[in-house]
């Protein structure tokens, strides 16, 4: 039983790990957000780029709700994705915000949904929102510095930081535990 739980283990691994690098490919097949980026803005280019990475990139808020959809469609309302789905709307909401204050455009469909791949069991299920989450988190660790002069874009970007450390990845990780 327990060289069974490895491997099926294992298997949600590798599922995660190739659905993460679906959306990847995905954002760089469209190169994302380059062609959002605008001189008509006062926002500094590096700092519109920031923004738009965190809403279209592969760690971005569009990426996380279409892989949690994606997963609703296939198994259902099930938490902890039917909650942190909800979630990654109001992030999608605060950047867009953001976005449309400085005068960005942005894509207004999400570019991910209907192309993600969806995992094989809900233990992979949760192992990708527990790898989403973590990417997630070091997206916006990485933007920190470069947003510091800007004090409602970074005020987001910790707030929508915490949620996924604090909140989304803690329950990704139960559902992890409760179902392998």
């Amino acid at each position: 039983m327990a060289t069974a739980t490895k491997s099926g283990w294992l298997v949600g691994l590798l599922v995660a790990i190739l659905a993460t690098s679906a959306i990847a490919g995905l954002a760089a097949e469209r190169s994302c957000w380059d062609s959002y980026v605008t001189t008509d803005s006062t926002l500094p280019v590096e700092v519109q780029d920031m923004v738009l990475e965190a809403l279209v990139g592969p760690e971005g808020e569009y990426a996380a709700y279409a892989t949690y959809a994606a997963i609703i469609e296939t198994y259902g309302d099930v938490n902890p994705f039917t909650n942190i789905m909800k979630s990654e709307a109001q992030h999608i909401e605060a950047l867009t915000t953001i976005l449309d204050s400085y005068g960005i455009p942005y894509p207004e469909e999400n570019p991910y949904l209907g192309a993600v791949d969806v995992p094989k069991s809900l233990a992979a299920a949760a192992q990708a929102g527990v790898d989403a989450e973590i990417a997630n988190v070091d997206l916006y660790e990485r933007q920190l510095k470069a947003v510091a002069d800007y004090p409602d874009i970074l005020s987001v970007f910790i707030n929508l930081q915490s949620a996924s450390q604090n909140q989304h990845l803690p329950a990704f990780e139960r559902a992890l535990a409760r179902y392998i």
